[in-house]
């Protein structure tokens, strides 16, 4: 047992190394490779605004969000994830999970984007057939219970990623820590997300970064009311997230350090709010104030930005639905089933 801790000890000591020696810069979307990391895949979390990092609900699929999350409770489920994207894009997540007691919580995952097929043409613009492209991550957590209070857990994911004849590949991790009261009304939890380094690039450029990035959050259950609140806040390590554009013809509007402040403040917080009238079903809601205000139209802002989501139980398993809206040219949808492959087989032995 103590040689076990000692193991422990050391590789969280490497993965601490990896974080420090990783090249953390500004940017938080459209300059960093592998970008798909970033992708929801759990309906759940999808409803609640597309990040959330403090629900203890003892779901399979919220571990990818925080590998501490991963729990004794979830040993032998298994989930399975569809996304039905944009333009023909659609995107996925499988996992199943074992614990061991003493040792700690396990789980295996594949994550995949599939971004359809394009027509292959040559420079004079013939057309010479056709071509793929997709992106690959594997997710092998692992999870330790500290105390009945806190534990904490790391997501080692190689990544493969081929888009037409070129192929990248890399690794990233994550590592988290989750925390709940005694009562199980009060949960936190944080992660840093996404550090690691591109091992190959795709023909030879230079290794570009990867969308690094340090999340936290808090979720509050009512005692005596169905209502359970969720806080996230994104982007710990950045907190200018505007984009102020200017040209020579059109400067920026002149603005005070207040407005900057709060508008700041606002992109990086994502709400979401569930109402769970029984044990066996849910609704929930979410608020993305970044999305909304990077996507809406001013002409007709809309449900920019907001999301929405249901989810039923069973003895067997958990079937979930989220959408989110983006952009008035379009929503997203996300279908989530955690199950007991068990419980299925000895159902039907019955």
């Amino acid at each position: 047992m103590r040689s076990f801790q000692i193991m422990i000890k050391r590789t969280g000591n490497i993965f601490l190394l990896l974080i420090l020696t990783t090249r953390v810069f500004s940017q938080t979307g459209g300059d960093n490779v592998y970008e798909f990391l970033n992708l929801t895949h759990s309906a759940l979390v999808t409803a609640l605004g597309g990040s959330n990092v403090s629900i203890s609900t003892g779901n399979l699929n919220l571990s990818s969000q925080n590998p501490a999350l991963l729990g004794a409770e979830m040993s032998k489920s298994a989930s399975l994830n569809y996304t039905n994207y944009f333009a023909g894009i659609n995107y996925g997540m499988a996992m199943y999970s074992r614990s061991y007691p003493f040792i700690g919580n396990f789980a295996l995952g594949l994550t995949y984007l599939n971004y359809g097929s394009f027509t292959e043409a040559d420079p004079t613009g013939t057309i010479t057939g056709s071509f793929h492209a997709s992106e690959y991550a594997f997710n092998l957590l692992y999870s330790f219970q500290i105390n009945s209070s806190v534990t904490v857990g790391i997501n080692l994911k190689p990544v493969l990623s081929h888009l037409e004849d070129y192929t990248s590949i890399g690794i990233a991790s994550d590592i988290g820590a989750a925390w709940h009261s005694n009562s199980n009304l009060l949960s936190a939890g944080l992660v840093i997300k996404n550090a690691g380094f591109q091992l190959t690039t795709y023909a030879g450029e230079k290794h570009q970064n990867l969308p690094f990035e340090i999340q936290a959050g808090v979720t509050q259950r009512l005692a005596h009311a169905p209502f359970r609140f969720s806080l996230t806040y994104r982007h710990l390590e950045k907190f200018d997230l505007t984009h102020k554009y200017t040209s020579a013809s059109t400067p920026l509007p002149p603005s005070t350090a207040g407005e900057d402040f709060g508008e700041n403040l606002l992109r990086h917080l994502i709400a979401g709010v569930e109402l769970i009238p029984h044990k066996n079903f849910y609704l929930c809601g979410g608020y993305n104030y970044q999305r909304r205000s990077e996507l809406q139209i001013e002409s007709k802002v809309s449900t920019v930005g907001l999301s929405w989501g249901f989810g039923i139980k069973t003895t067997w398993a958990d079937i979930e639905f989220g959408r989110a809206t983006y952009h008035l040219a379009g929503s997203s949808s996300n279908i989530s089933l955690v199950f007991r492959p068990e419980k299925i087989y000895k159902r039907n032995r019955n």
